[in-house]
């Protein structure tokens, strides 16, 4: 079913495709496949149709099985698309414990696979600095061991980076080489980028047929996701009545979905949109929601512009620090949630490749950093 819809999506479009794609989506959720399959492919099918909820329900059962078959050469892939979804969720500490958990595994199996969610990760956070060197450690992956589609992801990544930045060109020139890739589905993310970047530097030609693109493969999934994406998008190439509906939308769309940084990022264009619009009162209420998600998000390039356009609608806005969610490190985060969830020393040693007397090493500097003395506190400190 998989690859019957995969073959439909190229030959005769994404609506043609969908039904084959739904079973698959379908049966990989309910596990009504093989452990070699749904190790294998699981991911796959959720990821062009924009369906998150389904995605991320399959990809926690292939890391489950993953880890319960002691599948080595596949956990890496599973993990870097949970972390990929935790990030995308807004939640930055869970995709760092897990991007630590990647590069546990990786370290003892060899594997070589490219810095994919340290560099989403990056981009969401406003890094540039980080971003560029993880992009030059990819760019190289690419070329030396046959991971083409790396390079793609760190151009989509360059994207999101520049638009929180403001760098509207640099986001449009990354944006534009990702989408014309082709690749099946990090091409259509891209895509977003693109069409904002676009705007923002006139080039509506450019945009409309990027929004084209994208309504084929959003407007077939069906999903909240894809259709609020859509509708933001939308929004940027509409005028007056037009895009304050399509605006609207994507709020109460994307707000029916885990994914806050891009709730966010549409509560900012919104806000952007009403203030030069004129509409000072409804700008200030879009954009200090927006600037207070971005900012508890850690989001801190965009949450930055959300300020700027507040101060600019008259408002005084007092910067906010970018707080870090907790004082421990990946790795420290990640055993401290282990042991939180009841796994004992030995238990965590076996999953991260530690003794247990490491673990128990790290556990002492967790307890002392968050000032707690047994496990029986971590469920408290870390919620």
């Amino acid at each position: 079913m998989l690859l019957d819809g995969l073959t439909r999506l190229v030959t005769d479009g994404p609506a043609a495709a969908v039904p084959a794609l739904r079973q698959a989506v379908n049966a990989f959720a309910a596990g009504d496949v093989s452990r070699e399959e749904g190790l294998r492919w699981g991911w796959i099918a959720a990821t062009v149709l924009w369906d998150e909820n389904a995605g991320r329900a399959i990809i926690e059962r292939q890391v489950r099985l993953a880890r319960d078959a002691g599948a080595l050469e596949q956990l890496p892939t599973g993990l870097v698309a949970l972390a990929m979804s935790d990030a995308w969720r807004g939640d930055f500490t869970a995709a760092a414990s897990l991007i630590a958990e990647t590069d546990a595994v990786a370290e003892v199996t060899g594997s070589r696979i490219a810095p994919y969610t340290h560099m989403f990760l990056a981009s969401l956070q406003g890094n540039q600095a980080e971003l560029t060197s993880l992009i030059a450690v990819s760019n190289a992956k690419a070329t030396a061991e046959g991971q083409g589609v790396a390079a793609t992801y760190a151009q989509w990544t360059a994207a999101i980076l520049h638009n929180g930045l403001g760098g509207y060109a640099e986001a449009f020139a990354a944006a534009r080489q990702a989408s014309e890739h082709g690749h099946l589905y990090v091409s259509i993310w891209a895509l977003p980028e693109l069409i904002e970047a676009a705007v923002r530097t006139g080039d509506t030609q450019v945009a409309a047929g990027a929004l084209e693109q994208l309504a084929e493969r959003t407007q077939a999934g069906g999903t909240d996701f894809g259709l609020g994406l859509e509708a933001r998008c939308r929004a940027l190439l509409s005028d007056r009545t037009a895009a304050d509906d399509l605006y609207r939308e994507a709020i109460g769309r994307l707000g029916r979905t885990p994914l806050q940084p891009e709730l966010a990022r549409a509560r900012m264009l919104y806000g952007e949109w009403l203030r030069r619009e004129g509409r000072r009162l409804d700008a200030r209420e879009q954009l200090r929601t927006a600037y207070d998600m971005l900012a508890a998000i850690g989001m801190v390039a965009f949450a930055e512009r959300a300020r700027r356009e507040l101060i600019a609608t008259g408002e005084v806005v007092r910067k906010r620090s970018a707080e870090a969610a907790t004082t421990l490190t990946a790795q420290e985060a990640l055993i401290a949630r282990l042991a939180r969830d009841g796994r004992t020393n030995a238990e965590i040693g076996a999953q991260l490749y530690l003794s247990a007397r490491t673990v128990e090493w790290h556990l002492r500097k967790v307890f002392a950093k968050l000032g707690i003395g047994s496990r029986r506190e971590l469920n408290a400190v870390l919620a």
